[in-house]
């Protein structure tokens, strides 16, 4: 006999919650926005800044996927 998976449980149902996919989409965002500063312009401050902006975006998005993996 098979057994069919749960695809309902409580775990799933917090995994798929749509803030979590939202705040996956704006790390995904910031991420772009500070790849395009990281080549648009040739300025010592600005390469600074996209780089943190780059790693503030990579953050969000890590702390999505731990978000729908601790479900």
């Amino acid at each position: 006999m098979e057994q069919t998976p749960k695809h309902n449980t409580k775990s799933m149902q917090n995994a798929n919650q749509t803030s979590i996919y939202k705040l996956l989409v704006a790390g995904i965002v910031v991420s772009m926005l500070g790849v395009y500063l990281r080549f648009a312009f040739d300025s010592t401050t600005l390469s600074l800044v996209s780089w943190i902006v780059l790693f503030l975006g990579a953050f969000i998005c890590c702390k999505a996927v731990f978000k729908i993996l601790g479900s």
